[in-house]
């Protein structure tokens, strides 16, 4: 093992001007060199694997202090499931446990009790926490307060806030890259991604000390706060019936008949991929659905002459396939070409159908931008881009816009801080003498 390398933040990149219009340690200057980190400093601990093993690194944990520095690796693109097969958590005073929380042969909610017990004792520190949250919940582990260091490297306007660089840029550290893109359910997990996983949290808490001390130079730690505790607590709506939908290459299909040969053949494949725990892209592409719901074959030797169709492993599943395009061909539901929507068609529409809403949506874009650069956030973090095409497609003229837009926002979840920051600058785009009028 290298000998350890003190984990201190680069103080010459953690200050800031105070100005929440400039961020001249973030963009505009070169990454300071850095310091490659190739290993925990106190080696890779040993998987916790076993309910006994997984209590152990409960009381690991319950022995350090502050807050708690976590991760989770999933394996997306490989398993139907969103799951956690890995999660890595470290705490000063405790060091890093990593925990495999799928090969324990119990409940995984009961067998990860101790290990949540400890985490709802503090903070949460996680980066891209939306990411982690939902498969950290399945297991019981919801976190009392939350920190994301890269929604907070966006509201403190740095231009790339993945962890690799912003661990350069904050810490003076080389995070090597690794094998995020794996896949994690493998058993036995090999050495160097266990390495991979545990330096993933290992300067995690030092990252958040040095981008705080960004934030509240740039007078914007209240900012982050509260979009902290939206995260914590946000709740996604109910998945969208029609998922089917969203089959890459779907604008191809033209007629209903042909929608529903696509429907049946990815809710066939939705079955097979959530029974078998696959993703659904390894069981059949979704070109693959396209280009059948297209030709419409109606014998085995008709679909295996189409690509993909013709390997060994689609031979052999070649008459689910039929059977799924029959069904679409006696379905008495067929689809509308035009998917229903419950809000604003795609804005590359709104010229033709609604050219006073294309106008606004002109307006309101440019009003946010120019407040975008002025307080270093992107955007899309000032006010997300579906509630400002709603408000520009629902829009009507208001005696007070102001009160108009801020009930509007509040009504659709803006947070009190981007309510304070755009409210004014849309009433004013959209309370113009001209829109009015």
């Amino acid at each position: 093992m290298t000998e350890a390398t003190p984990h201190q933040p680069n103080d010459a990149v953690v200050g800031g001007s105070g100005d929440t219009g400039s961020t001249p340690h973030v963009q505009g200057t070169p990454e300071p060199e850095a310091t490659p980190l190739l290993q925990p400093a106190d080696g890779v601990p040993e998987l916790a694997v076993s309910a006994a093993d997984i209590a152990r690194a409960a009381e690991q944990l319950d022995r350090g202090h502050g807050a708690f520095a976590v991760d989770a690796e999933r394996a997306s693109g490989f398993r139907y499931s969103n799951r956690a097969y890995l999660v890595q958590i470290r705490r000063a005073g405790a060091g890093t446990v990593l925990i495999d929380p799928v090969s324990h042969g119990g409940d995984p909610v009961r067998t990860m009790a101790p290990i949540a017990e400890v985490l709802g004792s503090d903070e949460w520190v996680l980066h891209a926490a939306d990411q982690d949250l939902p498969c950290l919940a399945e297991l019981g582990m919801r976190p009392p307060r939350l920190y994301d260091t890269e929604l907070a490297g966006r509201l403190a306007g740095f231009a790339r806030v993945n962890l690799a660089t912003m661990v350069q840029q904050l810490l003076g550290l080389q995070l090597m890259k690794g094998h995020g893109a794996a896949d994690w359910s493998k058993r036995p997990l090999p050495a160097e991604w266990l390495n991979y996983a545990a330096l993933d949290v290992e300067v995690l808490l030092e990252l958040r000390a040095a981008i705080a001390e960004v934030l509240d130079d740039q007078g914007k730690a209240e900012w982050a706060a509260e979009e902290f505790e939206y995260l914590r607590t946000y709740e996604a709506p109910p998945t969208r019936r029609d998922r089917w939908r969203r089959t890459s290459g779907i604008h191809k299909v033209r007629n209903g008949r042909a929608l529903a040969a696509v429907r049946e053949l990815w809710v066939t494949r939705d079955q097979i991929a959530r029974r078998r725990d696959i993703a659904p892209g390894r069981i059949l592409p979704d070109s693959a659905i396209i280009d059948a719901a297209t030709t419409d074959p109606k014998t085995i030797s008709e679909l295996t002459a189409l690509p993909v169709f013709g390997g060994a492993k689609q031979r052999r599943s070649a008459h689910i396939w039929l059977e799924a395009l029959d069904r679409a061909r006696k379905s008495t539901d067929v689809p509308d070409s035009k998917e229903p929507t419950n809000g604003p068609p795609p804005a590359s529409r709104w010229a033709r159908r609604k050219p006073e809403a294309a106008e606004r949506l002109d307006a309101v874009r440019d009003a946010l931008t120019e407040l975008s650069e002025r307080v270093s956030v992107p955007a899309e973090n000032l006010l997300a881009p579906d509630i400002v095409r709603r408000l520009c497609w629902d829009w009507q003229p208001a005696d007070d816009p102001v009160a108009a837009v801020d009930d509007f926002l509040r009504a659709a979840g803006a947070r009190r801080w981007q309510r304070e920051l755009v409210v004014p600058v849309l009433a004013g785009a959209l309370g113009s003498p001209t829109e009015q009028a």
